[in-house]
């Protein structure tokens, strides 16, 4: 259903049962899939691929073009899964030619005024609380948190299953099923609760949590502790891809947590 105070491109894509409310503003080069709604005032530029099922709330921008300088018009997209909520005043900048796209995928929640920079990739079930600012590049793992004001320097690498408190300032990596606080972001434990919820055996837990006490508080540097990790513990899927998170990291993880 159709308002018609709302401006929609002709050659824009957009699904049967799509409901778009009075004064938002579909460009050229859109497609939308169904059972979507778009609130009042939302502006869906060009290159928007909108999912099924999503919706978007009062003020949001979708696939302006990147906040970058070296950004010369290349045709690239914004690509968002199913089942997605995007809340109200929302910024999600479409990619630049380093990836062509900016990806949030299925069954996120991006809560109102935060920001999503060119080239992002966010997985999927992940939560990008208010006000959250992510700079250009970088990579979110499935079921991640980030809280509220987080800022989060271009190209960090955050893993699956990350927590991220409220205000932080994200200048390194943060491996996967970790709990990141304080300032400068340390490592304060492992996302226990969250991965009970998703089902996480206590076995696999305690596997994790022995991972990242060999990581973090026996004084090895991170290649010693890759070493006994992967000499003393059972290879499993959870393990490897700790250390390939941390093998392949470019900026560096984060620190462990010290109270000195």
């Amino acid at each position: 259903m159709n308002q018609p105070l709302a401006y929609i491109h002709p050659q824009a894509k957009v699904a049967r049962n799509v409901v778009i409310e009075p004064f938002t503003t579909i460009n050229n080069n859109v497609t939308i899939g169904s059972g979507t709604w778009i609130g009042s005032n939302v502006t869906i530029m060009e290159g928007a691929r909108i999912g099924k099922n999503c919706r978007i709330f009062p003020g949001a921008v979708i696939s302006a073009i990147p906040q970058d300088l070296k950004f010369e018009g290349e045709d690239s997209l914004t690509v968002i899964g199913d089942d997605t909520t995007i809340r109200e005043c929302v910024t999600i900048n479409r990619g630049t030619n380093a990836s062509g796209k900016t990806v949030i995928g299925n069954n996120c929640l991006i809560m109102a005024t935060s920001h999503i920079a060119h080239d992002c990739v966010i997985g999927d079930h992940s939560i990008v609380v208010n006000g959250v600012a992510l700079a250009g590049h970088v990579i979110i793992g499935k079921h991640a948190i980030i809280g509220g004001l987080a800022a989060v320097h271009q190209f960090i690498h955050i893993g699956d299953h990350a927590m991220i408190s409220g205000g932080s300032l994200v200048r390194k990596d943060v491996p996967p099923y970790t709990k990141a606080a304080k300032e400068p972001l340390s490592y304060v434990g492992i996302n226990s609760i969250g991965l009970r919820r998703r089902g996480f055996s206590s076995s696999k837990i305690k596997e994790i949590q022995e991972i990242y006490r060999i990581l973090y508080q026996k004084n090895y540097n991170n290649t010693q502790a890759l070493e006994i990790i992967e000499a003393e513990m059972e290879a499993t899927p959870e393990r490897d891809e700790i250390a390939l998170f941390i093998r392949n990291s470019q900026r560096g993880i984060m620190k462990g947590y010290s109270a000195g």
